[in-house]
């Protein structure tokens, strides 16, 4: 009898509990529809607190269940849309709210590729190695010390590579630094690096977005024989005033958008300086007495002056200072320091009139003004030992454009350049221990006149016809030498010299410069590409460095120094998903260059009036084929790529040691890095936290090691027989980033976000060189820029 009394107390026990829950249980109906057309939904998960529900559907999309009183966090999620996210407080005994879900195939791009071309531009752009580049890309991309990088961001491309973390520009497609045509805004640049390549110049909130040109290069552009780095600013808001910027160990930096005359004409001034070097000063003594600091600073003016009129105004300054106690080589300075001081002043005005709708014109004058300085200060005075050297650069264009219908594009300009380099100057001020010296300015002129025309044949095939015509002229005022026939090019081979009064030709080059492009459509998704160029280049840096200085020596062609040619063929086959979601691309090229420059073995450029006598001229080569996958749309998106590549030089100038590189065989070049695979990785969670990840692999790229060594006076000295005949460790690194927003600030005029980021995530010490150190014994060591991980925290703001 007891025992089923306590069968029954425990029944009532089980009964009275569920009928309290089903009392304390609340009724959820959330109405789940597609956000484009109000479509109801059906199929779809619910995860409560990440575990998934039970729940009733009708027809309607109304889906139906119960959840004990409490707060909750909801996903929805449906194949082929973005999940949705809520956190909800079950308080009531009814809740009911409705969801649109965002079809993937509908929403707009993420990553890489801008709507040039329309929809599916990876196929239906006319050019292929042409890689248009948002700057909301690559502030998806983990930024070392939480500075946003354009630089860096071009890295995480097929066929785009550098020396190490401490280069001073970019290799594309197995071209030198100097090869890249680098434009803001239409005016060149010549130092694309903040403090010897740890930051790009570029300001990343004045920035709109870039286009990268390594394939077929419009017949527009000219100069440079690898590639072009299109980089635009963005053109000020006309009707209400922004601001933007943000805060971080490295630097600080404000944008402001103001119109002045609304809809007609408005201002852009965008700041960002470092003055955090303190920070050594807490270090260990060998790093007390470095300073690093830098400043960059844009302005933008457009003005609308009719609806077939408007001007526009662009400026840029930057400023950069470094010092170190490795001290300089100059004979006869007794230094403290080695003081870097580089600055880069750019302008232009360009005005655009539309004549009607299909005919329009712009016209541009160009000035850049690029000044490195070494400062040496003397011990025990107050004088400075002053080394400079620059470029001025000064151009007038005009080009017109014509556009009958929308499968046809015509357009034609002409070009004037007139460089002017100072090679060196060494101004000793007030001491006694050093004479001055003064390398003669080099100026030249380089013209040119283009044509291109971009035409639909049918559905399938397009083509587009570039060719461009350039001509080169040396001014005087100069000195040129004239050596002994099938001699080398050196002091003791000098018959005698002529000189060149001040505006005289003493040198001339040019020609055509061919620029085709030719693409099939195979499907609505897949197409075939193919092209060749012709490029040539008169202006080139010499260096005997891994990468060029900031202070490198820059010189133009003359009797001696040939211009390089280059010829690019290039293929490509592209493919998109149905719905654009995913991009695959296959390129390959072949790159021949005539007159390719390389230094002499031991050569010395420090004060060198007559270059020729410390350079070789040669050929060079090189060949790629370049994979890429990547997702535009979604939750998560980002990039995969791998390169396989090699860039080869050939140096055989004539009979003896010192007119040939490695016995006039093929060699590598010190950015030859033969295997690179880059990925990307962006996890957007909701308007909340968004991850990112990039993952960077290179084959080492190549050294030179002695053959061995010889004794004289109980000394070891390294003797030297083939150049880049040993390679570093292969580099690879791990980035991440997380970017936490307040989903409540995203209606309202301020908005502000934190990005923690860690570079170099679980510390891999790359090495960026190898260097030998006399000590008892001749030992060698590696060089590491960054042998740690490297924490960064930034906040980012905009105000609107």
């Amino acid at each position: 009898m007891n025992s089923k009394v306590i069968l029954i107390l425990i029944s009532l026990l089980f009964m009275g509990s569920g009928i309290f829950a089903q009392q304390q249980s609340s009724l959820i109906q959330i109405t789940v529809k597609d956000s484009s057309d109000n479509t109801p939904l059906k199929d779809i998960v619910i995860k409560i607190d990440f575990k998934r529900a039970n729940f009733s559907s009708s027809e309607n999309g109304v889906h139906t269940f119960y959840l004990p009183q409490g707060e909750y966090g909801i996903t929805i999620s449906h194949l082929g849309y973005k999940t949705f996210r809520k956190r909800i407080n079950v308080k009531s005994s009814t809740i009911e709210f409705s969801v649109s879900l965002i079809n993937v195939a509908k929403e707009l791009d993420e990553v890489i590729v801008n709507n040039q071309g329309g929809s599916g531009g990876n196929v239906s752009r006319q050019l292929l190695g042409v890689t248009p580049l948002s700057i909301k890309t690559i502030k998806k991309i983990p930024a070392m010390m939480g500075e946003t990088d354009v630089l860096r961001g071009l890295q995480m491309l097929p066929g785009v590579t550098s020396v190490g973390e401490a280069a001073n520009g970019v290799n594309i497609r197995g071209g030198t630094t100097d090869q890249n045509l680098i434009l803001l805004d239409d005016t060149p640049i010549f130092n694309p690096t903040h403090l010897f390549g740890l930051f790009s110049i570029f300001p990343p909130d004045a920035t709109a977005g870039l286009d990268l040109y390594k394939g077929g290069i419009p017949s527009r552009f000219g100069g440079r024989v690898s590639s072009v780095i299109d980089i635009s600013l963005l053109n000020p808001s006309l009707d209400k005033f922004k601001a933007t910027g943000g805060i971080s160990l490295v630097a600080n930096r404000l944008t402001i958008e103001q119109p002045i005359i609304k809809d007609k004409m408005a201002v852009l001034v965008s700041g960002r300086a470092s003055y955090n070097d303190f920070f050594f000063k807490l270090g260990p003594p060998k790093l007390q007495n470095i300073r690093a600091n830098f400043y960059d600073l844009v302005t933008k003016v457009f003005y609308r002056m009719n609806a077939k009129n408007t001007l526009t105004f662009s400026g840029y300054l930057s400023n950069d200072f470094f010092q170190t106690d490795l001290l300089g080589t100059i004979s006869n300075v007794n230094a403290t320091s080695t003081q870097y001081a580089y600055s880069t002043k750019n302008a232009s005005v360009k005005w655009f009139h539309s004549f009607n709708s299909k005919l329009n014109i712009q016209t541009s004058a160009i000035l850049t003004d690029y000044e490195p300085k070494t400062l040496l200060p003397e011990l025990n005075s107050s004088n400075t030992v002053n080394i400079e050297s620059g470029i001025v650069y000064k151009q007038l264009k005009s080009s017109l454009s014509y556009q009958p219908n929308d499968k046809h594009h015509f357009e034609g300009g002409i070009s004037s350049i007139l460089y002017s380099i100072n090679p060196g100057k060494l101004n000793p001020g007030t001491s006694n221990s050093v004479n001055p010296i003064t390398i003669p300015e080099e100026r030249g002129l380089e013209s040119s006149i283009f044509l291109e025309d971009e035409i639909a044949l049918n559905r399938r095939v397009s083509l587009s016809l570039g060719l461009r015509y350039s001509h080169y002229m040396a001014l005087g005022a100069a000195t040129v030498r004239n050596y002994k026939p099938s001699l080398p090019l050196n002091d003791i081979n000098v018959i005698d010299s002529t000189k060149y009064k001040s505006g005289e030709v003493f040198a001339n080059y040019g020609g055509f410069e061919p620029r085709i492009s030719f693409k099939y459509l195979l499907t609505d998704n897949s197409s075939v590409k193919v092209g060749y160029s012709l490029m040539r280049q008169y202006l080139q840096v010499v260096s005997n460095t891994t990468t060029p200085l900031p202070t490198s020596r820059w010189t133009m062609s003359n009797n001696y120094i040939k211009p390089q040619v280059s010829q690019l063929i290039s293929a490509g086959y592209f493919k998109n998903s149905a719905n654009n979601i995913y991009e695959f691309s296959l390129e390959g090229y072949y790159r021949s260059t005539e007159n390719v420059l390389d230094f002499k073995p031991g050569a010395d450029f420090v004060f060198q009036p007559f270059i020729e006598t410390q350079t070789l001229q040669g050929k060079g080569k090189a060949y790629g084929l370049e994979l890429m996958v990547s997702k535009k749309k979604g939750e998560i998106t980002g990039w995969i790529n791998y390169t396989y590549s090699r860039a080869l030089n050939q140096i055989n100038a004539g009979q003896g040691f010192g007119e040939q590189i490695n016995s006039g065989n093929w060699y590598a070049t010190n950015f030859d890095r033969p295997h690179s695979f880059n990925a990307t990785v962006s996890i957007s969670q909701g308007g909340h936290h968004e991850f990112g990840f990039t993952f960077v692999y290179n084959t080492g790229r190549p050294f030179t090691v002695p053959e061995g060594y010889v004794q004289y006076n109980e000394v070891k000295y390294p003797y030297y027989l083939e150049r880049n005949n040993q390679r570093i460790s292969d580099y690879h690194r791990l980035d991440f980033s997380w970017t936490i927003r307040n989903p409540s600030m995203t209606k309202k005029r301020w908005e502000g976000s934190w990005t923690f980021g860690i570079y170099n995530l679980y510390a891999r010490q790359n090495a960026y060189s190898v260097y030998l150190k006399s000590e008892k014994t001749i030992n060698a060591y590696q060089l590491t820029i960054f042998g740690s991980a490297i924490p960064s925290l930034t906040y980012n703001f905009k105000f609107m």
